[in-house]
């Protein structure tokens, strides 16, 4: 090799290590052990207590939570332990869960130790238990398609899946698996 030809490398090399430095020197990122946040909620809420009313100022419902989180932009609130009572004249319902999440429609989505329970003295069924349940508050229906628990005073009934219109009180099993009939 000439030495024009190796001054030509070296000063080659030099100019490719000036301009890869930054590149190089910086220091190297670590994975973060922290949850990747996809929103923030824009308020929350504690020991949430809050009562709705429809168009014409009757009470449609009430809410109590430990925890509300609203999520304005995506258009729902997140809510922990909360406690849902709908109002419809004589038959109201109480409705518990784990958490609970409420879309801008109306559409409220129940998880984890669900129970509802009516409200109505003397009623054939006084509590529904599931793991999941989603309620049409303004349409006050009620469905699940998962497991699902029927409790009264006289008989429980399991089965997999509900549709349940409460302005009615007219609740259908879609799968029934057993009856059980008390002797009172």
């Amino acid at each position: 090799m000439t030495t024009n030809r190796i001054a030509l490398l070296g000063l080659f090399l030099l100019t490719m290590g000036w301009l890869w430095y930054p590149y190089f020197s910086q220091p190297s990122t670590s994975q973060n052990n922290t949850q990747d946040v996809i929103a923030k909620p824009d308020y929350i809420a504690t020991e949430l207590q809050q009562t709705i009313y429809n168009e014409t100022g009757v009470r449609s419902h009430t809410v109590t939570a430990k925890k509300m989180e609203l999520y304005q932009e995506l258009g729902f609130s997140h809510f922990e332990a909360p406690v849902f009572t709908l109002y419809n004249g004589t038959m109201n319902w109480k409705i518990t869960a784990k958490e609970a999440t409420l879309y801008e429609n109306n559409t409220l989505i129940l998880e984890g130790d669900v129970v509802a329970k009516n409200l109505t003295d003397k009623a054939m069924i006084t509590h529904i238990n599931a793991d999941h349940i989603r309620v049409e508050i303004t349409k006050r229906l009620m469905q699940s398609e998962q497991p699902v628990e029927i409790i009264g005073p006289d008989l429980m009934i399991t089965g997999r899946g509900l549709f349940a219109d409460l302005n009615t009180d007219v609740i259908e099993l879609i799968n029934h698996t057993r009856t059980v009939y008390y002797d009172q």
